[in-house]
């Protein structure tokens, strides 16, 4: 027998005279990916395993900052969140790709709402008239003298003076329960922003809802202040007006009714008018429009606000449609100004 040794290699050694000899390995199967190019596939090549080849499933790529967000474009991992904001993927600073409350909802249930938020609105301005109506009375001595020339103790009898006339049982009763009414529609107002933030609430996003419930007291704030403009500055201007081109030929005799139809419109529009800032500043932050957008049709808005004057002021002189409408241009040049000044 010759002698037959084996090292650590395993190698087989028969003799010292003999050379080494290796012992038959058994064949590997090749896997496809490593497979060389044969005429079945021609095209193919070798080439490097990979991830995706091992597992099918594309590669996540690393994270390339410390926060641990991922390059843009790139997959995300199954059952890893979006972002960066830990389980729910969402951080507090960042922008929502949709209103988290928005819900697709029938037509009829979205009327019914609707209906709903008018009717507290309505009844919040008939609890107000109701209160004012007692006191209207009062109210519309001090108004009326107000805004004629002259003082309440000057008007008794004094030629300057034009104390109101009534023509009708009911003149007097209407005008009161008109001035009434206009106190409900202002300190209405306010609830009517607040309900219309309600009933839009689910289709805005968060910063959208801080924009709109900082407009409830803003809104109730620039209508007395409308309210406050035309009474102390529009109507004696206008009454100055009147009585001078009247006086030479007439005698003047102002009804209590077509009187009081005249300065309530023009408190209630200028009130309205006044909102003209809150509009535009909200309509910028949602995103509707831009500062430009609007600096730049600005005449297409001074003509609408012209249009707008004519057809609600009741005055065919012109003089209370002149003045309604350069209100409104100045307020929406001096909205627009601020913004720039702010760098919105």
């Amino acid at each position: 027998m010759p002698d037959e040794s084996e090292d650590d290699s395993g190698l087989t050694k028969n003799d010292p005279d003999e050379t080494w000899e290796s012992p038959e390995t058994e064949p590997r199967e090749v896997p496809e990916h490593e497979a060389p190019a044969t005429e079945d596939r021609p095209g193919e090549s070798l080439r490097p395993a990979t991830a995706e080849t091992r597992t099918g499933e594309a590669p996540v790529p690393p994270a390339d900052d410390a926060d641990g967000t991922t390059p843009p474009g790139a997959a995300t991992a199954p059952g890893a969140p979006a972002h960066g904001g830990g389980e729910t993927g969402i951080d507090d600073d960042e922008e929502w790709t949709e209103p988290p409350d928005d819900e697709e909802l029938p037509l009829a249930v979205h009327i019914e709402e609707m209906v709903k938020r008018l009717a507290v609105v309505m009844f919040v301005a008939a609890i107000v008239t109701s209160v004012a109506f007692p006191f209207a009375q009062e109210f519309i001595t001090t108004i009326w003298y107000s805004v004629h020339p002259g003082t309440v103790t000057e008007c008794p009898g004094a030629s300057e003076c034009a104390p109101p006339h009534v023509y009708g049982p009911l003149e007097l009763k209407l005008a009161e329960l008109k001035l009434a009414s206009l106190a409900g529609i202002v300190l209405a107002l306010p609830v009517f922003v607040y309900e219309t933030y309600l009933f839009m609430r689910p289709g805005l996003y968060p910063q959208e809802r801080r924009y709109y419930l900082a407009a409830v007291p803003t809104s109730l704030v620039l209508a007395i202040v409308g309210v406050s403009f035309a009474y102390y500055l529009v109507l004696p201007a206008l009454f100055t007006y009147f009585l001078y081109y009247s006086e030479q030929t007439a005698d003047i005799a102002f009804a209590l009714q077509d009187t009081f139809n005249l300065i309530l419109m023009m408190m209630g529009m200028l009130a309205v008018v006044f909102q003209i800032p809150l509009f535009i500043m909200l309509a910028i932050m949602m995103g509707i429009t831009t500062r430009r957008w609007l600096a730049g049709r600005r005449l297409y808005f001074w003509g609408a606000f012209l249009g707008i004057a004519f057809l609600f002021s009741p005055d065919p002189t012109g003089m209370a449609p002149i003045l309604v409408a350069g209100t409104m241009v100045v307020l929406f040049e001096g909205t627009l100004l601020l913004l720039r000044w702010v760098g919105r």
